[in-house]
């Protein structure tokens, strides 16, 4: 992430940059607060952000002025009301890199719902409710029918259908291996983004929805929405099989039509449980390890669960495992640079809203 700094015009555009560079470097700090704003003051003090009657003290007692941070044990903390600025903000950051006609509806490609006026009209059937009734088209069909000299009957009748919405279990599937940061290059921080978008976007415009957080290095494990953003890789190794069999359990509870699993990973399965406990092997792609993530992959395939896979890097030798992977489960897969992840993600997630899952 790189900043333009400039001199502010006023405090309000001050204090506006200030927050935004606050939120983002949340993200990059897992959450910690202090250390945002030590990170903060650094900046400031740098770039000469500061003024007279508003430094980093006074930006503290803002936020706290503001709910987002509350007293802790180690000083200040995020709040539930900073926690959802910040996925706000995430969001707001994703949709501003979309095209401008590239952002999907929560629609089904069926009518009858009760979702946005369809402009096709169908005679009137038993059962429908007059808000349906579409005047221009009756009209016109008792004009034509009768020249204007009569009254209106059930044939003349005419109605528009709605679009039809159904909700959706989401699972995203969150790759903490130790590569999401190797070689300087940080994939965690565009991959939470994208978690924390995804979250908001569901808590705002759909509320019928479920999504769930699972991620998984040497094991898988469900975090609650309000952890979102303390979230940070380790040293871990990538255990896809555990995510992918934890992700079908939850979906298995859930009852929306449509289940869906999206996972966010860098590299290659390198690790499963079996008998003896946490079998590994991060050399090259290890058979054992590949076929019983294949087999996972398969039975999402069986459960009509849609899986689509966000692979962050180029390499050719993993892309062949994922292209692999995705037709064993039938499912999508993009190949992209961890500062594009969040497009893609987005755009594709509200795009998968016009599929029906049978």
């Amino acid at each position: 992430m790189f900043w333009r700094y400039a001199k502010a015009s006023s405090l309000e555009q001050l204090i506006r940059d200030l927050l935004d560079i606050y939120r983002q470097l949340l993200l990059y700090m897992d959450g910690d607060v202090e250390a945002a704003l030590d990170q903060l003051e650094g900046i400031g003090d740098r770039y000469r952000l500061w003024r007279d009657d508003f430094g980093i003290s006074e930006f503290r007692e803002l936020l706290e002025k503001t709910g987002e941070v509350m007293r802790g044990a180690a000083g200040l903390e995020m709040s539930p009301r900073g926690e959802k600025a910040l996925r706000k903000r995430a969001l707001y950051d994703v949709f501003q890199k979309l095209a401008p006609k590239s952002a999907g509806e929560h629609r089904t490609p069926f009518a009858g719902g009760v979702g946005e006026p369809l402009e096709e009209t169908r005679p009137f059937a038993y059962g429908d409710s007059v808000d349906m009734l579409d005047a221009n088209r009756t009209l016109s069909n008792w004009v034509k029918r009768t020249g204007g000299d009569g009254g209106i009957t059930e044939q003349d009748l005419e109605v528009r259908d709605r679009e039809r919405s159904t909700a959706c279990a989401t699972v995203l599937l969150v790759d903490i291996s130790h590569s999401m940061t190797l070689y300087g290059e940080d994939r965690i921080t565009p991959a939470k983004r994208v978690a924390l978008a995804l979250t908001e976007l569901i808590l705002t415009r759909y509320p019928k929805d479920t999504i769930d957080v699972v991620l998984f290095g040497d094991n898988a494990v469900s975090v609650p929405l309000e952890r979102l953003p303390y979230i940070s890789n380790g040293p871990h190794h990538t255990n896809t099989r555990a995510g992918l069999m934890m992700a079908q359990d939850i979906l298995r509870r859930r009852k929306a039509v449509n289940r869906q699993i999206v996972m966010l990973t860098d590299g290659k399965p390198s690790a499963i449980n079996d008998e003896t406990g946490l079998y590994k092997n991060p050399f090259g792609l290890d058979r054992r390890i590949v076929n019983k993530t294949m087999e996972e992959a398969v039975r999402c395939r069986r459960r009509d669960i849609q899986v689509t896979t966000f692979m962050l890097t180029s390499d050719p030798y993993l892309r062949q495992f994922v292209e692999n992977f995705t037709e064993a489960c039938r499912g999508r897969a993009y190949f992209a640079e961890s500062a594009r992840l969040e497009g893609f993600v987005l755009v594709d997630f509200m795009r998968n809203r016009r599929r029906r899952v049978r």
